[in-house]
């Protein structure tokens, strides 16, 4: 049997958001350890040209379920507002883009797969259908975005493992 649209993108979304989850929980036992300053993980960087812990967060929400919204409207742009200042702003747009995911149904997505999806970004456009957009676009997206989020607590010190970046696995069943 082929492969659903919603199986190949949902599923797997929500696993990296649990894992932006797993991230945030390490990122505040870190701060409870050592005594430092959630901003010290919030605004940390790999390197200076590069977003923050707290961009690549929210981009895994953005990713995720502001794609879903994308592919209904029929168009997705970088939301540019600043990312949450906080663990607490970090955790509630992870938890309202998990929400937003677990609404999505099957035959919504599979409904949606051949529709046009055009991403803008300033005089930039890409015409995409949904189905490529979410699975050549979105979904590299947001695995880009945890892992850097993961690969941000790492050179700061957190401890953490590959189990920790890969999350809630699906495993058999019987």
């Amino acid at each position: 049997m082929p492969l659903s649209l919603h199986a190949a993108f949902v599923p797997s979304a929500l696993q990296m958001l649990g894992t932006c989850d797993n991230l945030l929980d390490k990122a505040e036992g870190w701060c409870a350890d050592t005594g430092g300053a959630p901003g010290e993980i919030i605004g940390a960087r790999i390197y200076e040209n590069m977003l923050p812990f707290s961009y690549q967060v929210k981009s895994v929400a953005a990713h995720t379920a502001g794609a879903i919204d994308g592919v209904r409207a029929g168009v997705f742009s970088p939301e540019l507002t600043p990312p949450p200042a906080d663990f607490a702003g970090l955790r509630a747009a992870i938890r309202k883009a998990r929400q937003a995911l677990e609404a999505v149904s099957e035959d919504e997505l599979e409904g949606l797969q051949d529709n046009p999806v055009r991403f803008v970004f300033g005089e930039a456009s890409l015409p995409f259908t949904a189905g490529d957009f979410l699975l050549t676009f979105s979904q590299p997206n947001y695995y880009f975005h945890a892992a850097t989020a993961y690969d941000i607590l790492r050179m700061k010190g957190v401890a953490l493992s590959k189990r920790d970046f890969m999350g809630k696995l699906r495993l058999a069943t019987g």
